[in-house]
C-alpha cells in the first residue's frame, strides 16, 4: 500500500475550540456588574424564593388531594347493613364519624372495583348505629378518621416535599452562581460566556510564534495601535475594526491570538463561535450584545472570536426549516455591533476560521473585517524556526539537525511540528535515553504522519509475501521515475491501519502539480497492484487506498485542472462554496459520459505503462521484495543499491539479537575446542551499525 504524503492530495485541506469562558467580569473602574445593572437585594431574592416554594407546595397538595381515590356513597343504611351481613365489608374497616359511617369493601365486590372505600350518610344519633353494629358483632372505630387522614396525607406528601426542597436547593445555588442579575438563572442565558485575559495572565508572546512572519507583523501593528493610538491617528488613519485570521488547522491562528493577549496591556475577550448559540431563540444575539457592551466599557480592548464560521456562514444557502434561524440572528447581531463602533471606541475584533469560503460577504467586507490575514503552512525556514521554538523545552542530543528534520517535513503545520518534538521526547523517555536523538525525531515524524508501528501483530507468511511484493512494486517504480517524489523508505511492518507502506518525501514545498509529476504519481500508485498480481496471480484488497488516490488524482485532472484534451480548458467540478444538499451538476449527460471516459483513459494509460515498466524490471522488484522479507524495512539508500544490482550486507534484527546473547571472547569457556570447530569470530567487528 503506497502512502504518499498528504501534500500530494489534490483535495484541499478542510478546526480547535478555545476553552469556554465562565462569564468573567470585564476589567474597568465601573462598580456595576458586566451586565450593566445593579444586583437584586438579597431580601427580595429570599422573598421571591419562599413565594415560589409556597406556590409549588399548594399546587402539589391540591393535585394529591384530588388525585387520591374518593369514597363512593351508599344509598341507605339498610343497604350498608346488607353488605355487612353478606360479608362484603372488610373486617375492622368500619369507622363512625358524626354524620357518616365509612367502610371498605372486599376486593372483587361488584360495583366497587375502582372505589372500594364507601360511606353512608347518617343522622346525629350516633349511638343508634353503634347499637345495631354491636348486635351484629361488627367491630368499628369512632373518632379516628381525622388522625388517620392527616397521617395518610403526611405519608403521601413526604416524598413530594423532599423533592421540592431538593429542587429549591439547586435552584437557589444556580441563582447565586448566575450573579444575582435580573431574572436569576433564566436571565443568565443571555449573558456572554467569554473569558477575559490580560497580558499578565497569558504566558505566550510573539517570541513564541514562528514561521508566519507576515501574519505576525500585521498583528503587531494592531498591538502597537492599541498601545499608542495617537501615533496612527495623527495622519488621519482609523483603527481597523476587524481582523480575520484564515488558514488550515494547526497553523497557529489561536496561538497568534494568545500572543496578542500576552503583548497588549489591554483586556482580551475570547469566546468561541459555538458559545453564542443555545437551544433558546434569541440567546445568541443577546450574548453578542452583552459581549460588545462589556468590550466598549473596557476599551481599549480586543475581542477574539474563535471558529467564527459556526455563526458567520453565508445566509440563504441550502435548505431551511422555515422557522426562526437562531444562527442568522446571531450573525445579524454581530454585523450591527461591528457597524456601531465609533472612531474612538478602540475595540478590535479578531476572528479565526479555516473556512473563510463559507463566511457571509457582509461579514468579510471592509468596514467590518478590514483585514484578512492568511495563516499558511510554514516553508522550510519557518519549519526550522518552529522546531527551534518547541525544542527549547526538551533536551536534544548532539546528532540532532533541526534543518534536516525541517527538510523532511514538507506540508507539516505548526501543530504537527510541536507534536513531533513531544512524541520524540516520549520515545526517548521510554527508551531510557538521556536526550532526544535524530532517530527519535524521525520515528516521531513517521508516527505523526503515518501511524505507529505494530511489530507485535501476527502476520501469516503468505500475507507477508503479498505485502512485500506490493510495496516492492511501489518502490521500484518510484525509484525508476525521475519526476516522482524521492523515496524515503519502504517497510512491511504494519503501521497505523496499513499492512505495509512506501514512504516518499518531497524535496521541496510543492505549491502546485505539474503534468509530469502527476503522471509519475499515478504510475507509482499502480505499481503495487501489478507486482502482487504478477507474483500471486490474483488481486487483493490491499490496493484499496491506491485505487482511491488514483481515482481522486485523475478526476481532479479532468474536472479541475483542465488536463483533458477532449474537454479542454474548462472547469466541471462546480462551485465548491455552494451550500446545497443537491449535487451541483452544470453539464449535460453527454459531457458526463466524456468525463467518465477521460478519467478511465488516464488511469488505463498509467496502468498499462506501469505494467511494461515492471515487466522489464521484474528482477529488481523481486530483489527488493526478498530484501523486505529479510530486513522488513529498507531505507532509500538500500533501495538504490538494490536497483544498481548490488547486494545488501547488513545484519537483520535476528542477527543483532543473536550477537547480543552470544558470550564475549574473553569469557569463552575453558578447555580445548574440537578440531572440527572454528574459534568464535569477532561479531562486533563484522556487523555495521543497523540502518
Amino acid at each position: 500500500m503506497s502512502n504518499l504524503p498528504s501534500s500530494n492530495s489534490p483535495v484541499p485541506f478542510s478546526s480547535n475550540p478555545t476553552p469556554q469562558g465562565d462569564g468573567s467580569r470585564g476589567q474597568g473602574p465601573q462598580q456595576t456588574p458586566p451586565g450593566g445593572s445593579a444586583p437584586v437585594p438579597k431580601g427580595r431574592q429570599k422573598m421571591t424564593g419562599w413565594i415560589m416554594l409556597l406556590f409549588v407546595s399548594i399546587m402539589l397538595w391540591v393535585t394529591f388531594f384530588y388525585a387520591s381515590p374518593q369514597e363512593k356513597p351508599i344509598n341507605s343504611w339498610s343497604q350498608f347493613i346488607a353488605y355487612i351481613k353478606d360479608g362484603k365489608v372488610v373486617k375492622d374497616s368500619v369507622r363512625i364519624e358524626p354524620g357518616y359511617v365509612y367502610a371498605e369493601m372486599k376486593e372483587g365486590t361488584r360495583g366497587f372495583e375502582k372505589t372500594p372505600n364507601v360511606y353512608v350518610k347518617t343522622t346525629d344519633a350516633t349511638a343508634l348505629y353503634q347499637k345495631q353494629l354491636d348486635e351484629l358483632n361488627v367491630a368499628y372505630s369512632a373518632n379516628s378518621w381525622i388522625q388517620s387522614f392527616w397521617s395518610q396525607l403526611l405519608v403521601g406528601l413526604a416524598p413530594i416535599l423532599i423533592i421540592v426542597l431538593l429542587l429549591w436547593f439547586f435552584i437557589s445555588r444556580s441563582m447565586r452562581s448566575a450573579g444575582g442579575g435580573p431574572g436569576g438563572m433564566i436571565g443568565s442565558f443571555g449573558k456572554s460566556r467569554h473569558k477575559v485575559n490580560t497580558g499578565d495572565s497569558v504566558a505566550v508572546t510573539f517570541d513564541d510564534v514562528a514561521g508566519i512572519d507576515e501574519a505576525k507583523e500585521e498583528l503587531t501593528e494592531i498591538v502597537e495601535f492599541l498601545k499608542n493610538p495617537s501615533r496612527f491617528t495623527k495622519l488621519g488613519g482609523r483603527i481597523p475594526r476587524g481582523v480575520l485570521l484564515e488558514g488550515l488547522p494547526g497553523c497557529g491562528k489561536t496561538l497568534l491570538a494568545k500572543a496578542i493577549a500576552g503583548e497588549a496591556d489591554v483586556p482580551f475577550f475570547s469566546i468561541s463561535g459555538s458559545d453564542f448559540v443555545e437551544m433558546f431563540v434569541g440567546v445568541g444575539a443577546s450574548r453578542v450584545r452583552d459581549l460588545f457592551k462589556q468590550a466598549k466599557e473596557n476599551s481599549p480592548c480586543i475581542i477574539f472570536l474563535d471558529e467564527i464560521d459556526a455563526v458567520g456562514r453565508r445566509r440563504g444557502g441550502g435548505f431551511t426549516t422555515g422557522g426562526h434561524d437562531e444562527r442568522e440572528q446571531t450573525l445579524n447581531a454581530i454585523l450591527v455591533e461591528m457597524d456601531g463602533f465609533e472612531a474612538n471606541d478602540q475595540v478590535i475584533v479578531i476572528a479565526a476560521t479555516n473556512r473563510a469560503d463559507v463566511l457571509d460577504p457582509a461579514l468579510t467586507r471592509p468596514g467590518r473585517f478590514d483585514r484578512q490575514v492568511a495563516v499558511s503552512l510554514p516553508d522550510v525556514v519557518g519549519r526550522k524556526r518552529i522546531l527551534e521554538v518547541h525544542a527549547r523545552k526538551v533536551k536534544l542530543g548532539p546528532d540532532v539537525d533541526l534543518e534536516r528534520v525541517a527538510r523532511g517535513t514538507p506540508m507539516f503545520s505548526g501543530a504537527d511540528l510541536a507534536a513531533i518534538i513531544n512524541e520524540a521526547a516520549i520515545i526517548a523517555t521510554m527508551s531510557e535515553k538521556d536526550h532526544i536523538e535524530l532517530s527519535d525525531l524521525e520515528e516521531a515524524r513517521d508516527k505523526i504522519r503515518w501511524g505507529r508501528e505494530h511489530r507485535s501483530r501476527k502476520v501469516e507468511e503468505q500475507d507477508r509475501i503479498l505485502t512485500a511484493y506490493h510495496e516492492a512494486g511501489h518502490a521500484a517504480v518510484q525509484a525508476l521515475l525521475e519526476d516522482a517524489d524521492p523515496l524515503h523508505k519502504v517497510t512491511i511492518i504494519p503501521r497505523g491501519p496499513m499492512g505495509g507502506a512506501t514512504f516518499s518525501l518531497p524535496e521541496k514545498d510543492r505549491m502546485g502539480y505539474g503534468r509530469r509529476y502527476l503522471d509519475a504519481t499515478l504510475r507509482v500508485l499502480c505499481g503495487g497492484r501489478i507486482a502482487e498480481l504478477k507474483k500471486t496471480g490474483e488481486t487483493s484488497s490491499g490496493a484499496s487506498m491506491d485505487i482511491r488516490m488514483l481515482t481522486r488524482y485523475a478526476r481532479s485532472m479532468v474536472l479541475d485542472w483542465g488536463m483533458s484534451k477532449r474537454l479542454g480548458f474548462v472547469n466541471y467540478s462546480g462551485d465548491e462554496n455552494r451550500e446545497s444538499f443537491v449535487a451541483d451538476k452544470e453539464y449535460s449527460e453527454e459531457t458526463a459520459r466524456i468525463i467518465d471516459e477521460e478519467i478511465k483513459s488516464i488511469i488505463d494509460d498509467a496502468y498499462a505503462d506501469t505494467e511494461r515498466m515492471i515487466e522489464s524490471n521484474w528482477d529488481k522488484v523481486v530483489a527488493i521484495a526478498e530484501a523486505l522479507l529479510r530486513y522488513e524495512t529498507l531505507q532509500s539508500d538500500d533501495v538504490d543499491r538494490i536497483m544498481r544490482g548490488e547486494r545488501l550486507d547488513k545484519p537483520t534484527v535476528a542477527d543483532l539479537l543473536s550477537a547480543e546473547s552470544a558470550p564475549p571472547q574473553d569469557q569463552a569457556p575453558t578447555g580445548k575446542p574440537n578440531a572440527d570447530e572454528e574459534p568464535d569470530a569477532d561479531l562486533g567487528g563484522m556487523m555495521p551499525h543497523p540502518a
